[in-house]
């Protein structure tokens, strides 16, 4: 390992779900306190072969339908079964509608230092077609509250692409939110997942999504904003005010550093090998109270496998790939073996090679998931 691994944790409830997620939660919160049981089992079956992190993800679902109370018992409990590095990241994702300044100073006093705000949007419209339970102005009190309450490291998450959506409007939600001066912006273009009531209607034709070409505009347009106000777009979907501000948890993803995933249809690698678990709570519950680990799917991947993902994980990064630490821990020769794709690529202006590293530009970073075909 080049790095500490990372450990998240996903958090299953949601007092709502809204139209367009396919991540997995229950609306049934009275399994909390089970969940938040078996979570500790969880942990003592990886506490050997996972012994130290320094960063820590809470996502979802929605962490903050949890009182501070079970955040700060979930947190403790980590540190107690693993080594979390005293300079660790610690994130914890929150709903605007959920949080306050006393509970946002509640949560600043438990160690957590980055927070990343489920925005989407500050257009009344958009939040409601999205099935979110805020509304703008919760958004913004939200936003407020986090810098009072003494949080420098706020992330927001902002959708574009959404049926109906002006260009001003998503513009406008670009700019407010750059007023805030956040540490970080990711914006994503909404994706329709199955089974979600947004894929079920545009499955039925009673929904639409925009063209490929407005959603390309779209994205070249959000960069550009985004980057004219001083930040850095590292990542296809990510943006840091400045580089130690980068979101370190992420990375690990992008850089193929194992990582660590508790709870429900959470993923984990550990290097050569991925298991997840199962996307049910029940499920994940039943197995833990036999002291089993609750997995529902593993592989153990093939060098072949591993250096594609490297290439598929590393075209999405501003950074790129740099060839001689791809050849040493991969075992091959990008320049050599594929030279003249690459070359074609720089051509059409989709990649660089500066500094030793093949670099998606902002046109590849567009089209980063067929990047990795070469």
């Amino acid at each position: 390992m080049d790095a500490p691994p990372g450990l998240y944790i996903h958090i299953p409830f949601c007092r709502s779900k809204c139209r367009y997620c396919g991540f997995y939660s229950t609306t049934s919160l009275d399994l909390i306190g089970n969940f938040l049981d078996v979570l500790r089992r969880e942990m003592d079956i990886y506490r050997t072969g996972f012994s130290e992190f320094d960063t820590v993800y809470i996502g979802g679902g929605t962490p903050s339908v949890l009182s501070v109370k079970d955040l700060g018992a979930i947190l403790d409990v980590a540190a107690n079964r693993f080594t979390v590095d005293s300079r660790a990241e610690i994130t914890v994702e929150v709903n605007p509608a959920d949080i306050d300044l006393n509970g946002l100073k509640a949560l600043r006093n438990l160690r957590i230092n980055r927070i990343n705000i489920g925005v989407q949007s500050f257009d009344d419209d958009i939040l409601k077609f999205l099935g979110r339970r805020h509304n703008r102005r919760q958004a913004l009190s939200a936003l407020t509250a986090s810098e009072r309450a003494g949080f420098d490291n706020i992330g927001m998450d902002l959708i574009y692409g959404v049926p109906g959506q002006e260009v001003t409007s998503w513009t406008d939600t670009l700019h407010l939110a750059l007023s805030f001066k956040p540490a970080h912006l990711s914006c994503y273009q909404l994706t329709v997942e199955p089974e979600t009531p947004l894929g079920i209607g545009h499955a039925k034709g009673e929904i639409s999504m925009p063209e490929e070409e407005t959603l390309a505009d779209l994205f070249f347009q959000t960069s550009g904003i985004i980057e004219k106000a001083g930040y850095i777009h590292y990542e296809v979907s990510s943006f840091a005010r400045n580089a130690e501000l980068q979101s370190r948890h992420n990375q690990k993803y992008w850089d193929h550093t194992p990582y660590l995933g508790l709870g429900p249809a959470a993923h984990s690698f550990d290097g050569c090998g991925r298991w997840s678990n199962y996307r049910s709570l029940h499920a994940y519950i039943e197995d833990l109270k036999r002291e089993k680990p609750p997995v529902a799917a593993s592989e153990t991947l093939t060098d072949e496998q591993l250096r594609l993902e490297a290439l598929f994980l590393g075209l999405r990064t501003k950074r790129g790939i740099h060839f001689e630490e791809y050849k040493m821990r991969y075992g091959y020769n990008l320049v050599s073996e594929k030279a003249e794709m690459i070359s074609l690529l720089a051509e059409r202006g989709f990649v660089e090679i500066k500094d030793g590293r093949l670099k998606p530009t902002l046109a590849g970073m567009a089209v980063a998931d067929s990047l990795a075909l070469i």
